[in-house]
């Protein structure tokens, strides 16, 4: 098949091979039309196997992105009172003087005390995290622990399995039950549905499990609705079952993993009788989906991070991503479990990266406890053995020095971050000078001392690894920045320069840098030509196209075997063996604090928003309609709550509000607030993130959006 050169034409009409920037699993390939130097459609490639020509709701209206009247098009100052978004227009020169000045200034105190914060405003490896992260080392800034999605899961899944690496999602249609796990698949991962149809129609059985009715979970076979937080619980009592009544496959287990018999014992303490009231669910259902789990093949396990977000998410990951070793569900290619396929790629993150240009050993930062760090307190969690019982330890200590500058980038911390009272409070501080780069001004923006013009996807280059599918992709720019926008990695250069920094890796093109990301010699990379890559817009890693990475063991542990007992884990001081550890803030957990506020609340996307990108655009603002909050009936009835009364959300961190739809898709003892409205658009300038918490998970340091209680009142 011929890909049209997209370095041949230069007007009249023309078609661009591109790639969704957005943090979602399906990373599709993109078409971009341009007429005359105008993008007039972006559609998904037909020839990409996951795209398979079609696009979600948000990336179908990008244009309405891309030529927005809300765009941030040149640099400005602020010359208000910080929050209330009062700017002027200024120069690049000036813009980056400014910014170049006040960071010497500083960096001549302590460079540590310049913060830079980013996270998966765009996914791209270039605009993403390479001349960013070069500029930031450089100067000695404080490194940024990138906490806020995913880092619980992958460190609990690394534990296991090893890596980022699990089953093939071409292969889901092949599957005979699969478990759609904490993901809402049509709004988080549309591209896999189709597959999940098709082994539906073959026969399959798709099973939900998640606190919430989700858009997936109602066209489901079945869904058990644990109750948040408990899922590492429910997955013991499925051991239990599967071990007590025989059905382990024995040959796999004995070959390919480490600790079964340690294992054996372990899930003793988890009977189903016990675990029944622990996750609100009935002893009968737990005994069903464990037997039909480990009695048919292929099964296959559908995991998202959407049940790590509590205190214990790390170990309840680690302890789903168990199971299919225990089944011996790896050996077939439609058989596993996926979380992410993002440890497949090999990305040479060194040559992106350049940690080599650090120089003085700087502390790191957790983004989900930003609040505390811009109010001076460091959050962390660490391990403790206590009379030979493994201790979570929670600690708050002074954060020296004090964060002085904050360089905001391709995220919109006021929004997303949780325990929003006290991000808020940070970042009106008269001392802290703040620089955000962003296409619309956003809730951060608002807060910013300099405020910098970005580009959108169809205006940068970049290329992208999937976390959701086995292709590499590259985004050609399609259209010229508008106004004076421009790309992160043209800002760092041009930083850099001022700086004084003269190390040639800040002379880099983004070509260039695009190339450094594959240049390594992993094997998954093997036999990609870059110029292929970059004229197709996609190619597959260097895999068998029947790819099942764990059939005859070869796990990325140190054993190469899934461990059911990680010495890893030990040597932390952690539990080696899955457990269950509960959220901080529930009944059973919490019992003092549940009579104040007695409600657990979640805070899963919302259909037409993806975080907070999206969520100032008319279409899908038009769409959601208003904040609003899922509530149950009987909760609801207790509160003389109707179905379309305003209520007030709270907890002691704070209070947000919202229209409640009385409805059976929330469990009784929990309400859903789909997120994440940005605060100016909100009747109140408030969302869920109000009352959420900075307390982070026992692995991965992450975000517990899901480890809250609230109590809900009729307004």
């Amino acid at each position: 098949m011929q890909y049209e050169n997209v370095n041949e034409k230069t007007g009249g009409r023309r078609t661009i091979r591109g790639a969704c920037p957005h943090d979602c699993p399906d990373t599709c390939a993109l078409v971009v039309t341009v007429e005359d130097g105008r993008a007039v459609k972006v559609a998904g490639a037909e020839d990409h196997p996951t795209t398979n020509g079609f696009l979600c709701t948000k990336v179908n209206r990008y244009l309405e992105r891309t030529y927005s009247p809300q765009r941030v098009l040149f640099p400005m100052k602020r010359v208000g009172e910080k929050g209330k978004g009062i700017f002027e227009r200024i120069s690049w020169d000036e813009a980056l003087d400014t910014i170049a000045t006040k960071f010497a200034e500083i960096a001549a105190d302590d460079p540590q005390a310049i913060q830079p914060y980013s996270y998966a405003g765009t996914m791209g490896l270039v605009q993403g995290e390479s001349m960013d992260r070069r500029f930031f080392h450089k100067l000695g800034a404080s490194l940024l622990d990138r906490t806020i999605c995913a880092t619980a899961g992958a460190a609990g899944y690394k534990v296991t399995i090893g890596a980022s690496v699990g089953a093939d999602p071409e292969r889901f249609n092949d599957a005979r039950l699969i478990l759609i796990w904490g993901s809402n698949t049509l709004t988080s991962n549309v591209h896999l549905w189709p597959r999940i149809l098709e082994a539906k129609r073959k026969g399959a059985k798709i099973i939900a499990i998640d606190p919430y009715l989700s858009l997936t979970a109602e066209k489901c076979d079945q869904h058990i609705a644990p109750l948040p937080g408990t899922d590492g619980a429910l997955a013991l009592a499925m051991m239990n079952v599967i071990i007590s009544e025989g059905l382990v496959d024995r040959d796999y287990v004995e070959r390919y993993t480490l600790g079964f018999e340690l294992l054996r014992e372990r899930v003793l303490d988890y009977p189903p009788s016990r675990v029944a009231a622990m996750t609100g669910l009935g002893e009968d259902v737990i005994v069903t989906l464990a037997r039909e789990y480990a009695s048919t093949m292929p099964s296959v396990i559908r995991l998202n991070y959407g049940m790590q977000r509590h205190f214990g998410g790390g170990m309840a990951v680690r302890t789903v991503a168990c199971l299919p070793a225990l089944t011996g569900a790896w050996r077939d290619p439609a058989g596993g479990i996926l979380l992410s396929t993002s440890g497949t790629f090999g990305i040479n993150t060194a040559a992106l990266q350049r940690p080599d240009l650090i120089w003085n050993n700087p502390r790191t930062v957790n983004m989900s406890a930003i609040g505390d760090a811009l109010l001076g307190s460091h959050r962390s969690v660490r391990y403790e053995t206590v009379d030979g019982r493994s201790r979570i330890i929670e600690e708050l200590t002074p954060l020296s020095p004090p964060i002085r500058a904050l360089y905001v980038y391709n995220s919109n911390p006021v929004a997303v971050a949780p325990d929003s009272g006290k991000v808020i409070e940070g970042f009106k501080r008269e001392d802290l000078f703040t620089v955000v780069h962003e296409i619309f001004q956003t809730d951060t923006a608002d807060y910013a001392d300099i405020l910098l013009p970005a580009t959108t996807q169809l205006e940068q280059t970049d290329i992208h690894k999937a976390y959701g599918h086995l292709y590499l992709l590259y985004n050609n720019r399609a259209i010229d920045p508008i106004g004076e926008a421009k790309p992160n990695s043209e800002v760092f250069r041009l930083l850099a320069e001022r700086m004084g920094f003269d190390d040639p890796c800040f002379r880099e093109s983004d070509e260039d840098i695009a190339r450094s990301a594959i240049s390594g010699d992993h094997p998954h990379l093997q036999g990609i030509s870059f110029d292929e890559l970059k004229e197709r817009g996609w190619v597959r890693l260097n895999l068998p196209q029947t790819f099942a990475p764990f059939a005859e063991g070869n796990f990325y542990t140190p054993s190469g075997k899934c461990e059911f007992f990680s010495e890893t884990l030990a040597h932390q001081g952690a539990d080696p063996l899955p457990a269950y550890i509960p959220p901080k803030e529930s009944v059973a957990s919490a019992p003092e604090l549940a009579a104040k506020y007695p409600l657990a609340i979640i805070s899963p996307p919302a259909h037409n928003f993806l975080n907070s990108s999206f969520a100032n655009l008319p279409s899908f603002i038009h769409a959601e309609k208003e904040p609003r909050l899922d509530i149950h009936p009987e909760d609801a009835a207790d509160r003389e709550i109707r179905d379309g009364d305003r209520v007030r959300i709270f907890n002691d961190r704070g209070a947000f509000t919202a229209r409640a739809k009385v409805t059976e898709n929330a469990r009784p003892g929990v309400v859903v607030a789909l997120s994440v409205w940005w605060k100016k658009l909100t009747s109140d300038g408030t969302n869920a993130n109000d009352v959420t918490s900075q307390r982070l998970t026992d692995l991965g340091s992450a975000a517990t959006f899901y480890d809250a209680l609230v109590e809900v009142d009729r307004i």
